[in-house]
């Protein structure tokens, strides 16, 4: 955008990348021939982008007339207008809000699984699913790692791979020794692993994005990457799946 001339302002709540600068090691985005951490990829685009003149604020978006034109967005920081507006506001999973959850995110603890999967190749995981999307991510991992754990948080299970096994239990905490998880800890047992990933539906955009067309808990896009109103525009994770960083680079 700063390119081709228009004044442009980034607004971002806490960091440059969302989502991805939480992420230690990143594999599969192209250019980084032994990986790079999310953080610091996240730094250098922007860095890259306000050396042609792009500006940033750190402020947090509260609320959007989408509607209005110029747009209005309301920042913690105040107001702020603009002809277009793109939205970027990637994917918010809900945390499960277990002891250790948290602290271990990003050193065990996973929210995607075509994101971290390749992390764990070889390795025992659990997966904790909020509902039956989450099957697609076992039955992924499941051509990854040696086993495959599935705590289901729902019923019935429907289409699991045969070596993918099912352990009924409510999680209590993920356990973790050195930085690293080494467990997750059910009501009535304890599943020792490498990795956990919580299959948990992520935070819908409705809060905010009042008459924007949505699918789900994602955003709806033509292939000009446009929504259902005027000068506003979306990409990323927030268009719906696949969740990946080149993917949302692309849109």
């Amino acid at each position: 955008c700063v390119r081709a001339g228009l004044s442009t302002l980034v607004l971002e709540k806490l960091s440059a990348g969302g989502q991805m600068a939480t992420t230690t090691q990143v594999d599969n985005y192209p250019g980084f021939d032994e990986g790079i951490d999310g953080f610091e990829l996240a730094e250098k685009m922007q860095r890259g982008a306000e050396r042609f003149g792009a500006e940033t604020e750190y402020a947090e978006v509260t609320a959007l007339d989408l509607t209005a034109q110029p747009k209005r967005i309301t920042t913690s920081a105040g107001e702020v207008f603009g002809r277009t507006v793109i939205l970027a506001t990637g994917a918010s999973p809900r945390p499960l809000g277990i002891p250790d959850e948290d602290a271990l995110r990003g050193r065990g603890v996973s929210y995607c699984a075509t994101c971290d999967g390749m992390l764990y190749r070889g390795k025992k995981v659990v997966v904790v699913a909020e509902n039956e999307e989450g099957e697609a991510e076992a039955n992924f991992l499941a051509d990854i790692c040696s086993e495959v754990l599935y705590v289901p948080l729902y019923q019935p299970v429907m289409s699991l791979k045969d070596n993918v096994k099912v352990v009924n239990g409510k999680p209590k905490a993920v356990l973790g020794e050195n930085d690293r998880v080494t467990g997750l800890e059910l009501a009535d047992e304890t599943l020792g692993c490498d990795g956990i990933f919580f299959a948990k539906n992520s935070m819908p955009p409705e809060s905010l994005l009042f008459g924007l067309e949505t699918e789900g808990k994602n955003i709806v896009v033509n292939r000009k990457m446009e929504t259902n109103l005027p000068r506003v525009y979306a990409a990323g994770d927030c268009t719906g799946a696949p969740y990946q960083i080149a993917k949302a680079v692309g849109e």
